[in-house]
């Protein structure tokens, strides 16, 4: 029988999808984090939306989600599959190698945020049980949104990764415990901690034996069909399997979806299946997000407004600084640390679990849990906001550190902006024939490991005016430009050959059209980086084919010529532009030999 549009489970997916189309490209167009998109569409289609006004204009049923529980299953489903990518992306190894991070500073930072928060709400009037309660239900951070943040390798990945691990270990164990805390509870409650950890344990074991024995051969067998269904099938057959273990032994579904990842990650077949899995993710991610949106009542914030403004305030600061404290004891930089702290700083999706658990076991009355929901669902909300700001605070941080500008011993020095492989490979070049430089880089983690390395680089970005007046090109011998951002090269030339019009300007060009923009800016020599290696691909593949070497050498020296040609009068050039190839050891004695 065909499903009608009057099935609320249908109309319901149709929302999220037709939201996911727009979402997705329409932010990304505008390079804002599609995160804030679904947060907002939330709250415009959800019951506290225009959800809200269906009995009075019903056609808004079919555009509108009215019962956000009906969605919550998928919501859940995503972040499992968000956790089990994630371990698709770590190894044992490396999880190993976080264990002190993991286990120290995650652990700190949890108690710690738990025992300040608490001990707030208790001088507040809140009964000790309580604060112990909400304490560990907001000092919980968001995985779901941290991480497709930040990722897992960045420096505020990685301590953000760690953090988030053990507070997803730790959160059966916080449920249980509140559970035993419960004025109703007897000392079963702690036995049943116990019994859940041992079980837990075993199964973890017991996946991660079987796992490494049956893997390989159950994807070896997918792979062999060369069928991507099957394939597919297979690997969202381990991940639910994986997540129904740990939560039969009474452990979270995401310790058996993390776990999963981190065993299909030791295989051939790890980056096929993030592949696959990916578009899943993402699409789930969205509807958790959106669920997060439907959960903003703004009229209830309007009538509350001071108040869940000083908690918001008060949960993100004390996280913040503790996390900001127990990154600098493990030595992280304070742009990292600061970055960090802010970006840990809000509450979790899980944080409405431990609430929901606290209220349950009588620790907190329901109008007590109703009113730090609403404080957690504006935590999520912000979180992209809370990461902008940390970029932005860390930039700063890291600026007031590394932008001296480092001695060369010569005032005379060559500036080259931009230090990735291009202006590390010239920099070398310079070394080489005792030629003085400083270097310019935006991205404060290569100035670091540059500076660590020996190069004299200082972070500072080019595009504010002061950074350029502070470099003194009136002294420079040259200004060797390799950024790989068309458009700032070409404003960042034209403004330059302003200043000092005898400059020598030798930049980096995408291909001839941008070289000849270039010229037309004013730069002395633009170097087309498509252009040699495309030929000297061209190069290799004829001679390969057996055609013989002099014919190729002409036909290259030709193409140069006439793409020389192209950029001197696209740029109305009344020179030659410098586009030349340094001849083989081979060329320079055959020509040797001819003459």
């Amino acid at each position: 029988m065909a499903i009608g549009l009057d099935n609320q489970g249908f109309s319901d997916t149709l929302v999220i999808l037709g939201a996911a189309g727009m979402v997705i490209p329409a932010f990304a167009r505008f390079k804002i984090s599609p995160v804030i998109g679904f947060i907002l569409v939330g709250m415009l289609v959800g019951p506290a939306g225009l959800g809200g006004l269906v009995d009075q204009a019903p056609w808004l049923y079919y555009f509108t989600i009215t019962n956000p529980h009906a969605i919550e299953p998928l919501a859940e489903f995503g972040i499992i599959l968000l956790l089990f990518s994630i371990g698709l992306e770590l190894s044992f190894r490396r999880l190993w190698a976080m264990r002190q991070l993991v286990f120290g500073t995650g652990a700190a930072e949890l108690i710690g945020s738990a025992l300040l928060i608490g001990a707030g709400l208790h001088l507040l009037g809140q009964n000790w049980a309580g604060s112990i309660g909400l304490g560990l239900a907001l000092a919980l951070s968001s995985t779901a949104l941290v991480l497709p943040l930040v990722g897992t390798t960045s420096a505020v990945g990685r301590g953000a990764f760690a953090m988030l691990l053990f507070e997803d270990i730790a959160l059966v164990p916080i449920i249980f415990a509140l559970g035993a805390m419960a004025p109703t509870a007897t000392a079963d409650g702690w036995q049943g901690l116990a019994g859940v950890a041992l079980r837990g344990g075993v199964t973890v074991v017991a996946m991660y034996v079987g796992g490494r024995l049956v893997l390989p051969r159950l994807f070896a067998q997918a792979a062999r069909t060369k069928s991507p269904e099957l394939f597919l099938a297979a690997s969202l057959l381990v991940v639910i399997v994986a997540s129904v273990a740990t939560t039969a032994a009474g452990l979270s579904p995401i310790v058996g979806a993390l776990l999963a990842g981190l065993l299909i990650a030791e295989t051939e077949y790890h980056t096929e299946v993030e592949v696959m899995t990916a578009p899943f993710k993402g699409l789930a991610l969205g509807v958790f997000l959106i669920t997060v949106g439907m959960s903003v009542n703004l009229s209830t914030i309007v009538e509350n407004w001071m108040s869940l403004a000083l908690a918001v305030t008060g949960v993100v600061a004390i996280k913040a600084i503790v996390t900001y404290l127990l990154l600098r004891v493990a030595n992280a930089r304070h742009g990292v640390a600061a970055e960090t702290g802010l970006l840990m700083g809000s509450p979790s999706e899980t944080t409405l679990i431990v609430l929901a658990t606290a209220a349950q076991a009588q620790l907190i009355q329901p109008s007590t849990a109703a009113f730090w929901q609403t404080v957690t669902a504006i935590g999520l909300t912000i979180t992209p906001l809370l990461a902008k700001a940390g970029t932005a605070i860390s930039r700063r941080i890291e600026t007031t550190d590394h932008q001296a500008v480092p001695d060369t011993g010569d005032a005379t020095r060559t500036v080259v902006i931009g230090f990735g492989r291009v202006g590390r490979l010239v920099a070398d070049m310079l070394t080489v024939h005792d030629q003085p430089y400083i270097a310019v880089e935006a991205d404060i983690d290569t100035v670091k490991a540059a500076r660590h390395a020996g190069y004299p680089v200082m972070f500072g970005d080019v595009a504010r005016g002061q950074l350029v007046d502070r470099l003194d090109l009136p002294a420079a011998r040259a200004l060797i430009l390799t950024m790989d951002d068309p458009v700032l090269t070409i404003r960042l030339v034209r403004r330059i050959r302003a200043l000092v019009p005898d400059l020598p300007i030798i930049a980096r060009a995408r291909d001839m059209r941008h070289a000849a923009e270039l010229y037309r800016a004013g730069v002395t020599d633009a170097v087309p980086e498509t252009l040699e290696s495309s030929l000297q691909l061209s190069e290799a593949v004829l001679v390969d084919l057996g055609v013989a070497m002099g014919p190729v050498i002409a036909s290259i020296h030709e193409k140069r010529d006439e793409m020389r040609e192209t950029i001197r009068r696209e740029a109305a050039l009344t020179r030659e532009p410098r586009i030349r190839r340094i001849r083989r050891k081979s060329e320079m004695t055959a020509g040797e030999q001819a003459t």
